[in-house]
């Protein structure tokens, strides 16, 4: 489904990705380990984007990424992708349904009465239905996720990014967002990709995990294949 080869990216004199080799299967749950400044949301963005890499191929179904921009063929590629990013990234000024239906009313060629009952459903699904008037002000942490989530699944991607879902939200909503990650798979059969340093939360819906240091990929396998990894992921793990 997705396939980097020798990817490179650097900042100026930093590089950030040195020749990064991966590849996810359709309808798979990869994990992005790696430590504070370690290029994982860099690698990630690329997907949608939001960077260009400096070198090296990029594929989603077989077709390469553009490296410019202004090719069109990159509403094709943001219809396939749903991006849910670090901060939720909410319109403060919409309501959550506004919000949620907000990437229906570009690019896709339907009713608002298919929209409303395109909401509704992911307001359902996770069960928000009570806050579809309220601002992203009046939500907590944890609702927030919700509603990014919905209006990253509205345009039924393929595949679709987490980054760091779960930053700043405490055990228990962490392990709700854990939940909705693995129902929206069953519910959507989709290619998630998770970056993320959280432990648990791999543990919980990891079917592959990747660990991003110094620039490459040092270790790719299953939780039961931790015994092989290097210590520098086996430390994130404490085994």
């Amino acid at each position: 489904m997705i396939r980097y080869e020798n990817v490179k990216k650097s900042f100026g004199n930093t590089k950030v990705l040195k020749g990064i080799d991966l590849f996810i299967q359709k309808g798979e749950t990869a994990v992005i380990l790696g430590g504070s400044g370690s290029g994982k949301s860099v690698l990630t963005s690329m997907l949608v984007g939001l960077l260009i890499p400096d070198s090296g191929r990029i594929t989603i179904d077989e077709r390469e990424i553009p490296r410019s921009m202004q090719d069109k063929s990159w509403r094709d590629i943001w219809h396939k992708v749903g991006y849910l990013f670090q901060g939720g990234a909410l319109f403060d000024s919409y309501t959550v349904f506004e919000n949620i239906s907000f990437p229906l009313m570009y690019g896709y060629r339907i009713s608002k009465k298919e929209i409303e009952d395109k909401v509704m459903g992911l307001l359902s699904l996770l069960n928000i239905e009570h806050a579809k008037d309220k601002y992203p002000s009046e939500l907590s942490g944890g609702m927030q996720k919700r509603v990014s989530l919905a209006r990253s699944v509205a345009s039924d991607p393929e595949i679709i990014i987490y980054d760091e879902p779960t930053t700043g939200l405490d055990p228990v909503t962490s392990d709700i967002v854990g939940s909705l990650i693995i129902d929206m798979k069953k519910e959507f059969n989709v290619t998630s990709i998770v970056v993320s340093h959280d432990i648990r939360l791999t543990r919980m819906i990891a079917d592959r995990i990747f660990f991003l240091n110094k620039g490459i990929i040092e270790f790719s396998g299953d939780i039961k294949e931790l015994g092989t990894a290097p210590d520098a992921l086996k430390e994130f793990f404490e085994i």
